[in-house]
């Protein structure tokens, strides 16, 4: 056994000085000359962001700048989605995803290129914009392996479907583009690839993980209805409020005594709303609850669970039989994003070639979702791997963990990337991992 670990050990040092020497070079030159309009581009994003399901400016950049690299683009494919493809004789069809929306959160970063845009959601509300998750940064690293791969074409072999997916903050977009037949308007992929920004990791290094990498998520509407009077005579009513509060804490219980010690779960209810006035009792209460998990079982025993709660309890309320609640699942959930292993190991093996094996880091699973896990859900089962990308400077990151401080994470007003050092590392690692893998025989 601890031969045959010897011998794997010396033909992944050897494939990464071979990788090195056969592209680590070419990539590193181009991306000196490149490098400064990747970061003007960066700034000019972040600058102007874009919500979900609104990306239309942002997706217009977008296609010029593959259509600048040679790329043929197709825009419109599911919503603002665009899809650029660049064929380059036989070999494997690998697909490169960014993400293209912004959040609803008001940049409080201080730099001079941050976001001042608002716009108006789906409720009319005029919103602040910021891309708060570092989607601008996958934009600006889209960009520049898409001009390093269209360079160093005479180095690979294949094609390449680069693909600008809208409402991934939604998660949506990934199933818009699909039922807008992306698998079948363009060559179907051999594998698919992306990277997304990490808070906790410093620039110059990403981070990977095999199998279960991020989480099923479910956002769940609970309608609790009940039946309206006033507050100074509650028998003669049924109170949605009384009934909603005790499902609140009722559905705590299924993580801690129904799902199986050490199955990743959580069930949080981020949203409660109901009532107009304090001696008026309403007749229906909604609450907005997310649900996570990992395994498709789990997923399904955790919906299974808050339906049969959530009717119990109403039952035991006394509510009338028109009066039970409903709990509906919302077009907002995906499956849980599943790093395909072998797949992920030859990745792995790229990037320790340009980046060197201790900033390859290993990292945990999280709970936050991504529907590029939907790109691998289809008949096709196409191998998948999403690696984390680096933003912050080594020094942040160490003094944080010395002072058991969290530094300003994704979504929050505060997260800023280091743009140079990160989309230099994010176009690198991209980059190498793509040249080897459509690398000519």
């Amino acid at each position: 056994m601890k031969t045959d670990l010897k011998i794997l050990a010396l033909f992944i040092a050897g494939f990464s000085l071979w990788s090195f020497a056969c592209f680590g070079a070419d990539v590193e030159s181009l991306l000196a000359s490149e490098l400064p309009s990747l970061v003007a581009l960066y700034k000019v994003l972040h600058s102007n962001p874009e919500l979900s399901l609104q990306e239309e400016q942002t997706a217009l950049r977008i296609a010029a700048e593959l259509r600048a690299a040679g790329f043929e683009v197709t825009e419109k494919v599911g919503g603002h989605g665009l899809v650029g493809v660049l064929k380059n004789g036989p070999g494997p069809v690998i697909l490169v995803r960014t993400d293209l929306d912004a959040l609803p959160v008001r940049e409080q970063t201080g730099e001079v290129y941050a976001s001042t845009k608002t716009a108006k959601d789906d409720l009319g509300r005029e919103v602040p914009v910021m891309h708060a998750c570092g989607h601008d940064i996958h934009m600006s690293c889209f960009v520049g392996v898409a001009r390093v791969l269209s360079t160093l074409r005479s180095q690979w072999g294949g094609t390449l479907i680069f693909i600008g997916q809208p409402a991934e903050e939604r998660i949506l977009g990934a199933r818009m583009m699909l039922r807008a037949g992306l698998f079948a308007r363009f060559p179907k992929p051999d594998k698919a690839l992306a990277l997304h920004c990490a808070f906790d990791i410093p620039h110059g290094s990403v981070g990977l993980l095999e199998g279960y990498a991020m989480a099923n998520v479910d956002t769940l509407e609970i309608v609790v209805r009940g039946v309206g009077g006033h507050g100074s005579q509650p028998q003669l009513g049924k109170d949605p409020i009384l009934l909603a509060s005790q499902l609140v804490v009722a559905l705590q219980s299924i993580v801690s005594r129904e799902v199986k010690p050490g199955d990743p779960a959580v069930v949080t209810v981020g949203s409660i709303h109901g009532g107009t006035k304090a001696n008026i009792i309403p007749d229906e209460v909604r609450l907005q609850v997310t649900v996570r998990s990992y395994k498709s079982e789990t997923r399904e025993q955790l919906i299974a669970a808050i339906r049969r709660i959530s009717l119990n309890l109403a039952l035991a309320a006394g509510m009338p039989a028109e009066k039970m609640p409903e709990v509906i699942v919302t077009p907002e959930s995906t499956a849980s994003l599943y790093n395909t292993p072998e797949f992920t190991r030859v990745v792995r093996y790229s990037l320790e070639g340009v980046l060197s094996p201790e900033r390859v880091l290993t990292v945990e699973p999280t709970m936050g979702s991504e529907d590029f896990a939907e790109f691998g859900m289809t008949k096709e089962k196409i191998p998948l791997c999403m690696f984390r990308l680096g933003t912050q400077s080594a020094s942040a990151v160490s003094e944080a963990k010395a002072k058991k401080v969290t530094l300003p994470g994704l979504h929050s007003p505060f997260f800023r990337p280091e743009p140079e050092p990160t989309i230099k590392t994010g176009v690198q690692a991209m980059s190498t991992v793509l040249l080897d893998l459509l690398k000519k025989p």
